[in-house]
């Protein structure tokens, strides 16, 4: 999700949409987070605009800079350290916002990065990075009349898939490059308009539970794309509404209980399985206009873009995670509403 003023300026598959709000299994209980703490700052001003994340298995955090084109490596002492930076592309036009950015990014078993890069032109699409970093490498291209925003990656059936925000649809994509296709489209992805500086349909992505899950910023609603056997879309499930500003989001089981970030609040919900959901934490906890949530163990990561906020305070946050039945040494408090 990206501020325009400030920062501009410095398918195979149509599935049918219906809403369906399932109770699924009972989670082992109910989410708390504590102790919110910045992990690591940045500058504004630079474009260091945390904007998605992925984690390594030691809890070191990959951090998207969207404005800023890099990737930077967050360790557990909140230390950076630049990973790659995306190439300049000279006039940019990328749907709504102008600026090239780089969005979402995902990890493969072997260490391998994956980012979205949206710019506008023929370098709109998937790139690669190696484990330790160094150039990025574009291995599919998407058009440039698209905005690929979340990304996700199953190795299992060797695919890619992307949330498009400017024309509201998810892309399949190849793990190893190549063609994209139109994997998944309907009016349940598609923007409604400008609520957030551009239209934002599909936003954030995530692999769930033999199902494809998708956030539409505009439409508050987060949705359920169940994948078939063929590897083709099932018909689209809407499975929570109401969450104003939705952005990216990760789930913190086995269960469809799920952390989300609303950018437009600065808040992180809960949602349960049933589709209800309260407040795990907010703007006085040290969110500003949260983009992702990463979940390692019992640590939440967020990115804390900070787009809409005066003055701009652009961190990667944690916070401890606990259930219900859990005990929780951690010594500090969230909020819960």
């Amino acid at each position: 999700m990206f501020r325009l003023s400030r920062l501009a300026t410095t398918a195979t598959v149509v599935a049918a949409a219906f809403t369906l709000l399932v109770p699924a299994a009972a989670s082992a209980g109910e989410p708390t987070l504590s102790d919110p703490r910045a992990l690591a700052n940045f500058n504004f001003d630079a474009g260091e605009t945390p904007e998605n994340i992925a984690l390594e298995p030691d809890g070191s955090a990959n951090v998207t800079l969207a404005h800023a084109r890099q990737v930077v490596r967050v360790d557990g002492h909140g230390t950076h350290r630049l990973l790659s930076v995306l190439p300049s592309v000279p006039d940019p036009n990328t749907p709504g916002i102008g600026a090239a950015v780089v969005t979402g990014i995902v990890r493969a078993k072997d260490g391998t990065l994956y980012v979205n890069y949206a710019t506008g032109t023929s370098e709109t699409g998937i790139w690669r990075i190696g484990p330790h970093g160094g150039t990025a490498v574009q291995i599919a291209q998407l058009p440039a009349d698209s905005l690929p925003n979340g990304l996700a990656l199953d190795e299992k059936r060797g695919v890619f898939y992307v949330a498009d925000s400017a024309r509201g649809l998810v892309w399949r994509v190849p793990l190893k490059g190549g063609t994209a296709t139109i994997w998944a489209a309907g009016s349940v992805l598609q923007p409604l308009g400008e609520s957030v500086g551009y239209e934002a349909g599909a936003n954030g992505i995530k692999l769930h539970g033999d199902a494809v899950w998708v956030s539409n910023t505009d439409r508050w609603t987060l949705l359920r794309i169940p994948v078939r056997r063929d590897g083709t879309a099932g018909s689209i499930e809407t499975r929570a509404t109401g969450l104003d500003g939705i952005d990216d989001f990760a789930f913190t089981g086995k269960d469809d209980t799920v952390l989300a970030a609303l950018i437009t609040d600065s808040t992180i919900a809960h949602i349960r399985p049933d589709g209800t959901h309260d407040t795990a934490l907010t703007a006085p906890d040290g969110l500003s206009n949260p983009t992702a949530v990463a979940l390692h163990d019992k640590t939440v990561y967020v990115t804390n873009a900070s787009y809409f906020a005066v003055p701009p305070n652009p961190t990667v946050l944690t916070a401890h995670l606990t259930h219900d039945e859990d005990p929780d040494t951690s010594g500090g408090s969230g909020n819960r509403s």
